[in-house]
C-alpha cells in the first residue's frame, strides 16, 4: 500500500510532506462492525437467557440480582422476563395444586385438598402491608 502525500511549506520556509487524508488508515470497516454486533447480541441473548433460569430459582435469582451491576438493570427487561418465569401452566377452571400451611397456633397443618367437596375456598395472594 503506498501513502500519497501532500507538499506543504511551514513558517520557516521550508517544504514538509504530509500524508494526504485520503491515504490515511481507515476505522474498522462493516464487516468488522457487523462480527462485533452480532457477538455482542449474542452475549445479550445469553445473558438473557441464564438469567431467565436463575429466575425461575427464587432463592439463587436473589443470589444473582444481588452480583449484578447496577448500570445493567437499565438494559435487562426485567418485567417481561420475571413475568415469562413466573408463569405458570394452570389455565382457567383447572384445580389449584396441593399444597399445605401450618396453622395459626403452629401445632398442624392444614392441606388444601382437605376442603375439596366440602367447602369453597377463595386463595388470595398479595401484601397487605
Amino acid at each position: 500500500m503506498s501513502i500519497k502525500t501532500v507538499s506543504i511549506q511551514s513558517p520557516g520556509g521550508s517544504n514538509c510532506l504530509l500524508p494526504s487524508a485520503h491515504s490515511l488508515p481507515r476505522g474498522p470497516n462493516v464487516e468488522t462492525l457487523k462480527t462485533v454486533a452480532g457477538y455482542v447480541v449474542l452475549v445479550y441473548v445469553l445473558m438473557l437467557a441464564a438469567l431467565l433460569g436463575v429466575m425461575r430459582q427464587p432463592v439463587l435469582f436473589g443470589q444473582v440480582m444481588s452480583k449484578v451491576p447496577r448500570p445493567l438493570f437499565m438494559i435487562i427487561p426485567l418485567k417481561p422476563l420475571w413475568f415469562l418465569a413466573r408463569a405458570g401452566h394452570l389455565q382457567v377452571g383447572d384445580q389449584a395444586p396441593e399444597f399445605s400451611l401450618p396453622t395459626v397456633d403452629r401445632k398442624t397443618r392444614v392441606r388444601l385438598s382437605s376442603f375439596r367437596g366440602h367447602k369453597p375456598v377463595v386463595l388470595i395472594f398479595g401484601s397487605y402491608t
